[in-house]
């Protein structure tokens, strides 16, 4: 299956308790499209609201009929990235009054009256309760949400289903992002729900994966260090030797968030040229 797959299904129903429905914004960096999630038997919580593509709305409205209910009943959001908070506008057009709630950190320009929600806080639904869990790495205002009758996890951006992560630059933190791992690796989830992809049903073995693929990653950085590889360019030719050259920039960004890391636990060093790529070296 391909990463952009075209037969995703628009709408799903994993649970009994989730429900699912595409935010049709296939892409490189998004797959199939953004997941948003309807949680509870009646008056659901939805989790993210896609991009705004405005076809979702029409695609959210018939999944809703379908289970009988009439509107979701509160939004929360795993972080502030637009394929996840995008939407908020059309729902609030659709559903007056709709509230929105994320954890408010270092943020700018979201759509008017987001309240705040805090790390550990308990989110009640019909049936359900969710719990907030920040997890920094991929965005500093992370959120993934734990179903506790589930022993689920929505992930948002931490986790995918088909791909890795992408640290960007700006806002990302590698190290904050293995913390965010092993923290939500220690609540003993037995499902993922990711917000790209299919549900992943053997969590503790994804989260394992994912770990072991950063430290393998550091691990063929250093390497190429060693070998004398000096600029990241270099070092996404040296590692990256299956992919196509159009995905080099985004191997790129991965490979930054690695150096940036071991830079500050005084493993590497980073030389800074004007008008030239940085030139790395280990720190014996």
């Amino acid at each position: 299956m391909s990463w952009i797959d075209p037969d995703f299904p628009r709408q799903a129903t994993p649970s009994d308790r989730v429900g699912r429905v595409l935010g049709l914004n296939p892409g490189m960096m998004t797959g199939p499209g953004t997941n948003t999630y309807l949680v509870g038997r009646r008056d659901p919580i939805l989790i993210d609201t896609g991009a705004g593509v405005p076809e979702y709305m029409d695609v959210l409205a018939s999944y809703l009929r379908e289970r009988g209910w009439r509107q979701p009943s509160r939004v929360i959001l795993t972080h502030r990235h637009v394929d996840h908070l995008g939407g908020v506008p059309h729902l609030r057009e659709r559903f007056p009054g709709l509230s929105v709630s994320k954890l408010i950190f270092k943020d700018a320009g979201l759509p008017e009256g987001t309240t705040n929600l805090q790390d550990g806080q308990v989110i009640e639904g019909d049936g359900v309760r969710l719990r907030a869990i920040h997890t920094p790495g991929h965005a500093s205002d992370h959120l993934c949400y734990f179903l506790e009758e589930e022993r689920a996890l929505f992930t948002g951006d931490l986790i995918l289903s088909g791909s890795t992560s992408v640290i960007p630059d700006q806002d990302g933190d590698l190290g904050d992002y293995m913390d965010s791992l092993r923290r939500v690796q220690a609540l003993g989830a037995e499902r993922i729900y990711s917000a790209h992809g299919p549900v992943i049903d053997n969590a503790a073995a994804k989260i394992q994966e994912y770990i072991d693929h950063r430290l393998e990653r550091e691990r063929q950085i250093l390497a190429a260090l060693g070998n004398g590889a000096r600029t990241i360019p270099d070092m996404v030719k040296a590692i990256y030797t299956e992919i196509p050259a159009k995905l080099h920039t985004a191997a790129g960004m991965s490979v930054h968030s690695h150096l940036k890391k071991l830079a500050k636990e005084g493993r590497v060093a980073e030389e800074k040229i004007s008008g030239a790529p940085s030139r790395w070296s280990l720190i014996s």
